[in-house]
């Protein structure tokens, strides 16, 4: 008799790294409409991508507008690596009154005749580069491990300290009796709220922010971006809305392209050559998916730092 033939375990192919794949991590921009908070976009996105690894590069108020950049998968790992500066708004001021938010939205505090338009230049140029501003009380600061703005609803007086901030430009729009238009250029962590009650208080009157809509942050422009209503469940996972690549997002690094060997030295978490140049790089596949951010080591070598697994592409 034959004797009886031993099965033989199934033996798995890995997959070829260097293959055409389908993105299944990546950035979406979403233009929010006024009322919406950033929590109900990436809430929104959770249900269109069926997956709650979704985050998000920077908040805006409310009763702001416009652009946010929101990471879906593995790629909520490079949230960190985002270029977010320079961040572009479209804002009016509101003359007359300030307001408790600084803000729209808020409540009446105090008033004061309209501006004396002559002295505009000289506010905006004492608005403008390297400053210190005074957060809104109403802002998601902290104040011994709580936020501000938890504070000023129950009453508290809010005592926020200046931080830091650069404006790069203004440049204005319309002026009327009551009102400017205007787009600024700032870097992150400014208030535009403050900027609005600030402007006022310069030019001997009394402003807040009426409206307020951001158009660009680093890479991203509001004009790539998809409409908040068109987020419906399932829309994302089932095809209907691509995901973009991180890599555009990612443009201020070196962008190096990996061999087929370099890059499973990467996944495991090795070293390889680095070229004479820079202190960080995205290193890519031959498709441009994004595989690693790496920082140089003392050896001189791309040590990887973030490594997106090689099933964030299909």
């Amino acid at each position: 008799m034959c004797p009886t033939p031993i099965p033989q375990a199934e033996v798995r192919v890995p997959e070829n790294l260097s293959a055409p794949r389908r993105l299944l991590s990546g950035l979406l921009l979403v233009d929010k409409p006024v009322g919406v908070t950033s929590h109900d976009v990436v809430a929104r996105v959770r249900r269109a991508t069926n997956t709650k690894a979704v985050g998000h590069a920077g908040t805006l108020d409310p009763f702001a507008t416009g652009l946010l950049v929101i990471a879906v998968g593995h790629a909520t790992r490079l949230l960190p690596y985002l270029d977010d500066e320079p961040k572009v708004y479209e804002a009016t001021f509101r003359f007359g009154f300030e307001t408790d938010t600084e803000d729209a939205t808020g409540i009446e505090t105090k008033s004061a005749p309209l501006p004396d338009w002559s002295q505009l230049s000289s506010a905006i140029a004492a608005l403008s580069g390297a400053i210190s501003q005074i957060p809104p009380a109403y802002s998601a600061k902290h104040i011994d491990g709580e936020r501000a703005y938890k504070k000023a609803r129950r009453g508290e007086v809010v005592e926020l300290a200046p931080v830091a901030i650069t404006v790069h430009q203004w440049n204005v729009r319309e002026r009327r009796p009551d009102a400017l238009d205007v787009v600024i250029t700032c870097g992150g962590g400014t208030y535009i709220r403050s900027l609005a009650r600030d402007l006022g208080r310069l030019l001997k009157s009394a402003a807040h922010c009426q409206t307020l809509r951001r158009v660009q942050s680093g890479k991203c422009s509001v004009g790539s971006a998809i409409a908040f209503e068109t987020l419906e469940r399932g829309a994302i996972a089932n095809g209907h809305i691509n995901l973009q690549s991180p890599l555009f997002a990612l443009q201020e690094m070196s962008k190096i392209v990996l061999s087929s060997d370099d890059e499973i030295h990467i996944r495991h978490g090795r070293s390889i050559e680095a070229p004479p140049n820079g202190v960080r790089a995205v290193l890519v596949d031959e498709h441009d998916h994004v595989v690693s951010i790496a920082n140089r080591n003392e050896a001189n070598r791309w040590q990887p730092r973030v490594v997106l697994p090689a099933d964030a592409a299909e």
